[in-house]
């Protein structure tokens, strides 16, 4: 029993010799990150989209929260605002209004173009045939005076036959009557052309309003062009205030997630404040820091890894996409190899594509190969900063 007990305790220090070799060999001879190999820790970041209000309102409705997955065109918030409402009311009202006005111009446009016209062609057609009856009455006028003349000197002769016995007094009385009957007619000639030339002005006066009338058709025409740009400016105003009211839906610009929820429903926001903080993934990078004698070997386009601390063995393929032209003081929450560094250059390594595992703020190691070559496959490789 004591051999058995001799022969374990024998075990047991060996092992701990060989572990305690171990340790002292490591600590002797610490890992020693290649010539070729950039390290640094940082933090993931991104490039943050505040969905702002571009017009102010009260939110109805808010359809994300914080982390939300959101898409292109997803609706996050919609606000209300009873302003722009009575006012897209009060325009609708005014067209409507203008679009009747309108349309009773147009009937009697209509209504002008048929009756106007007609009734100048009537009106002259009046005058035509009545200083037609004139010019036929005055040629009865001459052909009656001449009648008339012809009667009066028949009649001074039968004064001079009638003294001296040539003829009785009946054909005395004869030739009395005939000059009275033929005055009678002349005089209802001369009547009736007064009664025609009454006439024609009535009708002179008739074509004259019948052609003024024509500029009330011009009068009409112009009335309904001012109706219509009436009708377009208001068209123009209630597409503005529908602009207005359909920007107070936000959409998502993008794909990818909510950061943070920062109004609620009831709250009023204002021109230009936000609603929510997005994220598109594609967008994420790390931030890492690294001293001025690694920074001139880095360039645009170097390969990378970058690890995060829970999952040490799953490298993320990234590549440099910025480095810093100025340097600055080494944050806080950033290693370094030495103490005695106390500036650094900011460098984006950025993901070959979209992760899952990388989120906004969470800490991270980052490698970068200076050839492109021997990035490695685990932290366990290289040397802890």
């Amino acid at each position: 029993m004591q051999i058995i007990k001799k022969y374990w305790i024998g075990i047991v220090a060996a092992i701990l010799i060989v572990i305690a070799g171990v340790m002292i060999y490591a600590k002797l001879h610490p890992k020693v990150l290649p010539e070729n190999l950039v390290e640094g820790t940082g933090r993931i970041d991104g490039d943050l989209t505040n969905l702002n209000t571009k017009y102010p309102g009260r939110v109805e409705k808010i359809t994300v929260d914080d982390g939300t997955v959101v898409k292109k065109g997803m609706i996050v918030a919609i606000l209300g605002s009873k302003e722009y409402e009575s006012q897209k009311a009060q325009i609708e009202a005014q067209i409507s209004a203008q679009k009747k006005t309108l349309e009773a111009k147009q009937i009697e446009l209509e209504i002008s173009r048929t009756t106007i016209p007609a009734g100048l062609k009537k009106a002259q057609e009046q005058l035509k045939s009545t200083q037609t009856k004139l010019k036929v009455l005055e040629e009865n006028i001459k052909a009656q005076q001449k009648v008339l003349e012809q009667a009066k000197r028949d009649h001074k002769r039968s004064v001079f036959l009638y003294k001296s016995k040539a003829i009785d007094s009946h054909a005395f009385e004869l030739s009395k009557l005939k000059v009275d009957t033929e005055q009678d007619k002349y005089d209802a000639l001369l009547l009736q052309r007064d009664e025609i030339e009454a006439a024609i002005s009535v009708a002179q006066s008739a074509v004259k309003e019948a052609q003024a009338s024509q500029k009330q058709i011009l009068s009409i025409e112009s009335s309904i062009e001012a109706f219509k740009e009436n009708i377009k400016a208001l068209d123009a105003s209630k597409a503005q205030v529908e602009s207005i009211i359909a920007e107070l839906t936000l959409r998502s610009p993008i794909d990818g997630y909510t950061v943070e929820k920062i109004a609620n429903v009831g709250e009023v926001v204002g021109a230009g404040m936000p609603v929510a903080t997005l994220i598109d993934p594609r967008s994420l990078y790390l931030k890492i820091f690294v001293d001025t004698l690694q920074n001139g070997r880095i360039k645009i386009g170097d390969k990378a890894v970058i690890f995060l601390d829970a999952y040490p063995n799953r490298p993320i393929e990234a590549k440099v996409v910025n480095v810093a032209q100025q340097a600055e003081f080494t944050p806080k929450e950033v290693s370094v190899r030495s103490d005695r560094i106390q500036r650094v250059f900011a460098v984006h390594l950025k993901p070959l594509k979209v992760d899952p595992l990388l989120k906004l703020g969470i800490p991270a190691i980052g490698v970068i190969s200076i050839d492109g070559k021997g990035l490695p496959r685990s932290l366990d490789e290289i040397p802890v900063l």
